[in-house]
């Protein structure tokens, strides 16, 4: 007898599934009495119309990826034996990149474990869980967690929007020791995070390559950082000896962060931290005429869905235009999308129109996502959602 619940798809369907991905829509599958009657996260097999066992994970009969893959095998007992398993590759991977231990431990689907990230801060992790499926899996995920790295502290960051699609409900809380300020090693700087509070996780491991890029091209020159957040790329930059950085973000508590960071790598003098919407900002500078050797830009997602795409696209391209204003001469222009729902093609076009609107002769010299900690599913090449683009301009 099946340890799971079976769910067939439709016939010709699932043909990415076949292939390799973990994910099948709710168009896909044959939505029997037996299937409908399934609560959301219910742990099933798959198989084919033809009955072929396509492997093992959880169903949600209310949202669009009706079918998340954990196992490519039947019948798998997702225990806390398998959950060490995925933790333990995951971490040994990580632990040959980095060293020491700040990173993202799991990136979902890129580990094999969709629905869930975890982000590691030497003693301390933040699990985010975005799925019914994980969450009714929680407890022996956080039994493996604490078998393979034995954090002191376990912060669940159940509060992204996208849990609502899946019916759950928003909570954050401390599953192991408290949810609290800490300290975040990346490229010799000294960082800090609110675990319990700040953005996501608290801290966005994705930049980390881009920041080292871009602080390796600031010695001696002046740098604006726009959607600094805790000072990301603002304090690599002043760290390697810019002359002058001025970070923009409309979060007071992040800008506390950030100059706290700032006075803790002696680089306080260096830095101007400023409150204000970065559009407003920018106008501002430009009305003014001041221009600076290297701008930042990287900002929140503006395409949050599918509908946002014109909209967020706009946007995009908005910023490319006002950013490449406050260029100066021979400088250099990052700009960032972290929406998924913008493609890298799209989203460069964006940057090119906004600027050539600005007036400015330009040069594609890096194209990045995020960092190795965050590996990317071979068949869900979409889920590469960070794109860094940087130009230099004449």
């Amino acid at each position: 007898m099946a340890a799971h619940p079976t769910i067939r798809l439709k016939p010709k369907e699932g043909r990415r599934l076949r292939a390799g991905a973990p994910w099948a829509f709710s168009n896909e599958v044959e939505m029997s009495n037996a299937t409908k009657a399934l609560k959301p996260g219910a742990i099933v097999n798959v198989v084919g119309d033809d009955g072929h066992p396509l492997g093992s994970g959880y169903f949600n009969p209310n949202s669009l990826i009706a079918i998340r893959l954990l196992d490519a095998q039947p019948d798998v007992k997702f225990n806390t034996a398998f959950f060490e398993k995925k933790l333990a590759r995951a971490r040994d991977l990580r632990d040959a990149l980095y060293g020491k231990p700040y990173y993202r431990l799991v990136h979902a689907e890129g580990d094999y474990l969709p629905g869930v990230t975890i982000d590691r801060f030497g003693d301390a992790c933040v699990v985010q869980v975005t799925t019914a499926g994980m969450e009714g899996l929680l407890e022996p995920l956080l039994g493996a967690l604490d078998k393979i790295i034995s954090p002191s502290d376990v912060i669940l960051r159940a509060d992204t929007p996208s849990r609502a699609l899946e019916g759950l409900e928003s909570y954050v809380r401390a599953a192991k020791g408290e949810a609290s300020r800490i300290a975040v090693e990346e490229n010799g700087i000294r960082y800090f995070a609110d675990l319990g509070s700040g953005q996501k996780t608290g801290w966005y491991y994705d930049q980390r390559d881009n920041r080292a890029f871009m602080a390796s091209l600031a010695g001696g020159k002046s740098v604006l950082d726009a959607y600094c957040y805790t000072g990301g790329f603002a304090l690599a930059a002043a760290k390697v000896g810019a002359r002058e950085v001025v970070a923009l973000d409309s979060s007071a508590p992040a800008l506390a962060l950030a100059e706290e960071s700032a006075a803790a790598n002696g680089v306080a003098s260096l830095c101007k931290f400023v409150k204000a919407d970065v559009f407003e900002e920018f106008e501002r500078l430009g009305n003014a005429k001041e221009i600076f050797d290297i701008v930042i830009a990287d900002p929140p997602p503006f395409v949050k869905s599918r509908k946002d795409l014109e909209p967020g696209a706009k946007a995009y391209r908005k910023l490319a235009r006002m950013a490449a204003k406050l260029v100066a001469p021979n400088g250099l222009l990052l700009l960032a999308s972290c929406s998924h729902n913008i493609q890298p093609d799209r989203f460069a076009q964006e940057c090119a129109m906004g600027i050539q609107r600005a007036d400015r002769r330009a040069r594609l010299i890096r194209q990045a996502g995020a960092g190795a900690d965050h590996p990317v599913h071979p068949m869900l090449p979409e889920s590469a959602y960070l794109k860094a683009l940087i130009y230099a301009l004449d």
